[in-house]
């Protein structure tokens, strides 16, 4: 991993960045079903699946939020420090044999009045599938030093 220091001041909305594709596997499913609690069967039972509209098991949203920021994380900013997310939002499903990536891009940024030295910058989440289709999006929001 790089790491970059990269002040409140530095950020410019629109900036953005693209990862590396990850191929979605049974494997996934089945560790994340054990690391969530969620067994349910619209991820794990093929059969059941069968069943529904999309006819085959669908990763767990959270799978593909957790895998989909993962992807993002190639850069430390020992300046920068995740204040959460807003807006999340399952678009699409993903299924075992899907290749998502992700896209990040600054949409916002504030200083932050009750926190003297910071800002707060927003990074728009965008998971695709290898259709290039969306299937997640959420907004990062980061609590960024000022330069000092």
């Amino acid at each position: 991993m790089l790491e970059q220091v990269t002040y409140f001041e530095d950020y410019a909305i629109g900036d953005g960045r693209d990862t590396t594709g990850r191929t979605i596997t049974e494997t996934d499913f089945v560790v994340h079903a054990g690391h969530s609690g969620d067994f349910f069967p619209h991820h794990l039972d093929a059969e059941f699946c069968k069943t529904l509209p999309f006819g085959q098991r669908i990763a767990h949203g959270t799978m593909v939020f957790t895998i989909g920021v993962g992807l993002t994380a190639t850069v430390i900013n020992p300046v920068a420090f995740s204040y959460g997310y807003d807006r999340l939002r399952f678009v699409k499903p993903v299924f075992i044999g899907d290749t998502i990536k992700s896209r990040v891009e600054i949409t916002d940024k504030e200083v932050m009045e009750k926190r003297p030295g910071y800002g707060r910058v927003t990074e728009r989440l965008t998971v695709t599938n290898q259709k290039n289709e969306t299937a997640l999006v959420a907004d990062h929001i980061y609590m960024v030093e000022m330069r000092p």
